[in-house]
């Protein structure tokens, strides 16, 4: 079975393959929205995007990104500057070992933004 490894948490989880990301970081105790959006989320359906992350290692042991992932993630700064690591994790199989970064901070004025 594969292994998330949540690295801002410190924690590691045993998932079935092919699982859906959020629902086993939420399972896990792990929290995927900051702020107002653990309240106020689409509850994984790709409409916010708040449930970004960023996954460091290990990218080729998920699903190609789906079409409402590159929609949503298109409208994000957050994604500048990291478009071959932001995922949202409400669209993200796992079929193997991972590492994820929760709550990725904003990328404003790094050096791919003006790019």
């Amino acid at each position: 079975m594969p292994i998330v490894n949540f690295v801002n948490e410190k924690k590691q989880v045993e998932v079935p393959e092919g699982a859906n990301l959020r629902r086993e970081a939420l399972k896990a105790g792990v929290e995927l929205y900051p702020g107002i959006h653990k309240y106020l989320n689409c509850r994984g359906f790709s409409l916010c995007g708040s449930c970004r992350v960023l996954i460091t290692k290990g990218r080729e042991n998920t699903n190609p990104m789906t079409l409402p992932e590159r929609l949503r993630l298109a409208l994000s700064f957050a994604y500048i500057g990291n478009e071959d690591k932001m995922r949202l994790a409400c669209q993200t199989r796992v079929y193997g070992d991972i590492d994820v970064v929760t709550q990725p901070p904003l990328n404003l004025y790094g050096e791919n933004f003006w790019s």
